[in-house]
């Protein structure tokens, strides 16, 4: 006799898990002379799609955290919005330091070397983490906040422009890029496109798409001109769309993150740590004559002073020239974005050694291929 308690529930063989599942592939490991290293090109496959689920313990936690900084937002002077974040953030600090720290703190050593306070560092991040839902707030609750956004390297950027043939602004994760970044190219007079997933936002479940989602988006969409949407099955139309904006003399951010192309790439950073950057803006600049710029922006001081920096446009050696026709000429376009790709490591570490505890996923330890562990220590879209 078989009891239906104990029996294996057909419902629950036939659902599938909330995570989908990639197989991940070395497609070319292309040398650079001129700095005698490699860069190693992935292809990321989708194997089986995820289920969407309908709420997560983590969509409870963001809407009250959302509710709260609402309140602070609108009711506290915002000399006081700097602390509150800190304390904030180490609510739960002992499950993150459980969790999440030792991976943090083996890749920052890689990269930064022995003379760094990881943990410093780490509890740095997680205050910015705060911060970073409280800026979001700030701008829902109008009329109250007004900072000091600086942008630097707006002259090189309308120097490309005037060659007609538009400009990708290749954006950094740091934790005020998400709305600060593109309040201050809006501020500047820049009409920027963002290409953006459409899992974009707080939560990727039914509810946070629904309800946690939007504020983020609309905030952000003040400050743009317009935002590509793409999921995985149509990244085709979504290039033709960026080529056209970019033959129109457009500007373009993208923001590395790796993991809603399917291909990135893999470059040595720091002192023996490891990066993965997205290879499609360097794909984009390898076909012609789109300038490329690398773009970070940090927070100098917390609600009072932003900085916004565009770095000198990113130019590979003058051996190295693009591929005109990728259908022909493949392999020159690779070896090309890897020269591209090199170049924006080395503006990223820059920037890194500036601000670290502001930055959301950057480097691990290792190589992809010696490890299964996630890419840094956080999944944010910094899109």
């Amino acid at each position: 006799m078989r009891l239906w308690w104990f029996a294996k529930s057909r419902k629950a063989a036939r659902k599938l898990p909330s995570a989908a599942s990639f197989r991940t592939e070395i497609i070319a490991d292309v040398f650079v002379p001129e700095r005698a290293e490699d860069v190693r090109f992935f292809s990321r496959k989708l194997v089986r799609p995820g289920r969407l689920r309908r709420f997560s313990n983590k969509d409870l936690r963001e809407g009250l955290l959302s509710i709260f900084y609402l309140v602070v937002a609108a009711a506290l002077p915002v000399r006081w919005w700097a602390p509150i974040c800190g304390r904030v953030s180490r609510f739960r600090l002992k499950r993150h330091m459980r969790k999440e720290f030792p991976a943090y703190a083996a890749a920052a050593l890689a990269v930064l070397g022995d003379g760094i306070d990881a943990r410093k560092l780490f509890e740095g991040l997680l205050a910015a983490r705060h911060r970073r839902r409280l800026q979001l707030a700030a701008h829902l609750v109008a009329g109250r906040w007004s900072p000091t956004i600086r942008l630097e390297g707006l002259a090189g950027l309308r120097s490309a422009l005037q060659r007609g043939h538009g400009a990708i602004l290749w954006c950094d994760q740091f934790t005020a890029q998400t709305i600060i970044g593109k309040r201050a190219l809006y501020e500047a007079g820049i009409e920027a496109h963002q290409v953006s997933v459409n899992t974009h936002g707080i939560s990727e479940s039914a509810f946070g798409l629904r309800f946690l989602n939007p504020p983020l988006i609309d905030v952000e969409n003040r400050f743009l001109k317009s935002r590509v949407v793409f999921g995985r099955d149509d990244t085709y139309q979504v290039t033709i769309r960026i080529q056209k904006i970019l033959k129109q003399n457009g500007v373009v951010t993208m923001t590395n993150t790796v993991h809603a192309g399917t291909t990135f790439t893999e470059a040595a950073m720091g002192e023996s740590g490891w990066t993965h950057l997205a290879s499609a803006p360097a794909n984009f600049a390898a076909r012609g004559r789109t300038a490329l710029f690398a773009m970070s922006t940090f927070e100098v001081v917390p609600f009072i002073e932003y900085r916004a920096v565009l770095s000198p446009e990113l130019t590979p050696e003058a051996s190295v020239s693009p591929a005109t026709d990728m259908a022909r000429d493949g392999a020159k376009n690779m070896t090309v974005q890897a020269h591209y790709i090199l170049l924006k490591r080395d503006r990223l570490l820059e920037a890194l050694k500036l601000y670290p505890e502001q930055m959301l996923t950057w480097s691990r330890r290792q190589r992809l291929t010696e490890v299964s562990d996630s890419i840094g220590i956080g999944m944010d879209e910094g899109s």
